[in-house]
C-alpha cells in the first residue's frame, strides 16, 4: 500500500492541515521580508537582530523559501499540506538540533544563536503537530479515514455489519404492505 492510498482526499481535517500551515508559513514569512527590510549582508554574523532573533541575508532567504512553500501548501491545501507539514516540521527540528552543535563556531553560517535554536524546535513541533493532527496517533476512532486505510479488513467488516444492521432495523420498524410477516415467514399477522 502506497502512502497516498491511505490518505482521505476530502475530510475535516484538511482545514487543520490548511490553517496550520498557512499560518506558520506567514510567520516565517514575516521574519524573512523583516530581515530583508534591514538590507542584511548574505553571511554576516555580527548579530543582527529581528525580531529578538539574530539573522543575516540567508537566514532572510531560508525563512522566506520556507514560509512560501508552506504557503503554498496551504494553499492547496488536503493530504499535501498533511505531508509538507510534517517534512518541514521535521526539518525545523533537524535544524535546530544541528545549530546546537555550530553554535558561537566558523560553521554557523546562519547566524543562528540560542534563541533561534529554542524558535526552531518551538515552529518544528508545531508545523509538525499541525502535520500529523488527527493521522499519527494510536488511538484514531474507527470512523477516521486514517484508521479505515490502515485496517482495511476491519473496516470492511465494520461497513458490512453497520449496513446488516440498518437492514434489519428498516426491516423491524417498517410493516409490510400486504400483511405479511416482514422476516419472510408468508403468513399473515
Amino acid at each position: 500500500m502506497r502512502l497516498r492510498d491511505e490518505l482521505p482526499v476530502d475530510h475535516k481535517l484538511a482545514t487543520v492541515y490548511r490553517c496550520g500551515a498557512a499560518l506558520c508559513g506567514v510567520i516565517l514569512l514575516v521574519f524573512g521580508l523583516l530581515g530583508f527590510a534591514d538590507r542584511l549582508s548574505p553571511f554576516d554574523t555580527g548579530g543582527a537582530r529581528v525580531a529578538g532573533l539574530s539573522t543575516n541575508g540567508l537566514l532572510s532567504l531560508v525563512s522566506v523559501v520556507f514560509g512560501l512553500v508552506l504557503v503554498a501548501g496551504a494553499v492547496v491545501g488536503g493530504n499535501l499540506a498533511s505531508t509538507l507539514n510534517m517534512c518541514v516540521g521535521s526539518l525545523f527540528l533537524l535544524s535546530g538540533l544541528a545549530h546546537l552543535f555550530v553554535l558561537d563556531r566558523p560553521a554557523n553560517i546562519l547566524d543562528f544563536g540560542m534563541p533561534n535554536v529554542m524558535f526552531s524546535f518551538v515552529m518544528g513541533l508545531l508545523i509538525l503537530t499541525f502535520g500529523m493532527y488527527g493521522r499519527v496517533t494510536g488511538g484514531l476512532p474507527h470512523d477516521n479515514p486514517y484508521w479505515r486505510g490502515r485496517h482495511p479488513r476491519e473496516a470492511a467488516r465494520e461497513k458490512q455489519s453497520a449496513r446488516r444492521r440498518a437492514r434489519q432495523a428498516a426491516l423491524t420498524t417498517t410493516p409490510a404492505a400486504d400483511g405479511t410477516d416482514p422476516f419472510g415467514s408468508g403468513r399473515p399477522d
